[in-house]
């Protein structure tokens, strides 16, 4: 999946929990609110508007929610162990190494394999 797909991706799954989604869904969907936070938070300082960049982050928080809960789908694991992240330290080592990790082979519980079934040989 490339980045722009990535980006498509995620914004029409705006609110979408259900389902999976690959690595390269979540990375490159970080990567955008990545991207947009500094730019955004770069040009408010210019233009003396702090708040601009904490707009865009209320914006994407909805869909970065989603996206993570639908990666968590892709390695078996449930939705409500993205709050494992808020555990200081070692709850965000946790969900850093479950979000790297490659998908379950084949269908799970949360729906079809992203990769296709080339995945499940």
């Amino acid at each position: 999946m490339s980045f722009m797909e990535s980006v498509q991706t995620c914004l029409s799954k705006y609110a979408n929990f259900s389902g999976r989604a690959r690595r390269s869904e979540y990375w490159y969907f970080y990567l955008f609110t990545s991207i947009v936070s500094a730019v955004l938070g770069a040009i408010g300082n210019a233009i003396g508007v702090t708040w601009l960049a904490g707009v865009a982050g209320l914006a994407l928080i909805v869909p970065s929610l989603a996206v993570g809960v639908r990666r968590l789908h892709d390695i078996g694991k449930a939705g409500i162990w993205i709050l494992i992240a808020l555990i200081p330290c070692i709850g965000e080592i946790i969900l850093l190494v479950w979000t790297i990790k490659d998908s379950d082979p084949g269908d799970n519980e949360y729906g079809p394999n992203p990769k296709g079934n080339a995945a499940a040989v």
